[in-house]
């Protein structure tokens, strides 16, 4: 009897949900991580009901899907992530929802894999952490800008105009980010962080990236990566160190105070955006202004 009473719940629940999305008449599109969460928002606008399973802060190689996100993903009339094996521990839900023939779009799958970094840490055998090179960022834009297109073809002309607008921005933010950059010589350019999360970012913009744990935040960093690494920042004088908001700050104090240690002093220069954007309604809570809050604090850091 009480297994009839869920079941019924759970129908009316999905019948509800059905209701409420032809009432509105917007597609109701479920993403994962803040920064595909912002893209989509932006090519949406008003004429999409966007829900994002991940928050400020939230890591996604980590993230588990709870049985609220279970539900918004099979109600969704399209599902969009990053792919590449970042959310990880949600391949089995996706996979699942496949079998269903549930609309889902990988957007870092389509990238042309000639230019990816490799990987041993992920399933796919590549570096995800595609959004740190804005180029690729703007294949997203187009690919969710047609996702959305395709599936609301009485919207087309507006999710173009929005792709548009969006573009442009993303043009401008990537010649504040090159000419920010200019202004630190080559040889400082050498960025320590928590994980390897900016590989992207070293290989667009000419910094030499090193991560404390590896691409992944599953892996732990030991004795020896902390020893290996602060010889690192000794041998190459380097001045300042960064944490990652979606990564225990712990990690990075350990190395400055391996590095305190051997005699040479190191600043932790802030707190970078990696794998999660800032809180809602501040300019970090945006891709572009992650990415803007990021460049300009490693730049006036590392000079």
């Amino acid at each position: 009897m009480k297994k009839t009473i869920i079941l019924l719940f759970v129908t009316l629940l999905l019948l509800a949900c059905k209701n409420e999305k032809e009432a509105s008449g917007k597609l109701n599109v479920v993403t994962t991580t803040t920064m595909i969460t912002d893209l989509v928002k932006n090519i949406g606008g008003d004429l999409v009901e966007v829900n994002g399973l991940m928050g400020a802060g939230v890591d996604p190689h980590l993230y588990k899907a709870s049985e609220g996100d279970v539900n918004k993903l099979y109600n969704a009339d399209i599902v969009i992530y990053n792919g590449l094996h970042l959310e990880g521990k949600l391949v089995e839900v996706f996979e699942k929802m496949e079998g269903r023939g549930k609309k889902q779009i990988a957007l870092a799958e389509s990238l042309d894999k000639k230019g990816l970094i490799g990987s041993d840490y992920f399933a796919s055998n590549y570096d995800p952490h595609v959004w740190f090179d804005i180029s690729y960022f703007k294949q997203f834009t187009k690919q969710v800008a047609k996702t959305l297109a395709e599936n609301d073809p009485e919207n087309a002309s507006a999710y173009a105009e929005n792709e548009q607008q969006y573009l442009q921005q993303l043009d401008a933010l990537e010649v504040l980010v090159k000419e920010t950059i200019a202004t630190l010589p080559k040889e400082k350019r050498i960025l320590v962080t928590a994980h390897d999360a900016f590989n992207y970012f070293g290989k667009a913009y000419d910094f030499e990236v090193v991560g404390l744990q590896g691409l992944s935040t599953a892996t732990e960093a030991g004795v020896q990566d902390v020893q290996r690494l602060s010889q690192f920042i000794i041998d190459n004088n380097v001045k300042a160190i960064f944490v990652e908001s979606s990564v225990p700050r712990r990690t990075i104090e350990a190395l400055q105070q391996s590095v305190l240690s051997k005699g040479q002093e190191v600043t932790i220069g802030g707190s970078l955006y990696s794998d999660a954007l800032g809180s809602p309604n501040t300019d970090e809570g945006t891709y572009i202004g992650m990415f803007s809050y990021n460049v300009e604090t490693i730049v006036n850091s590392l000079k």
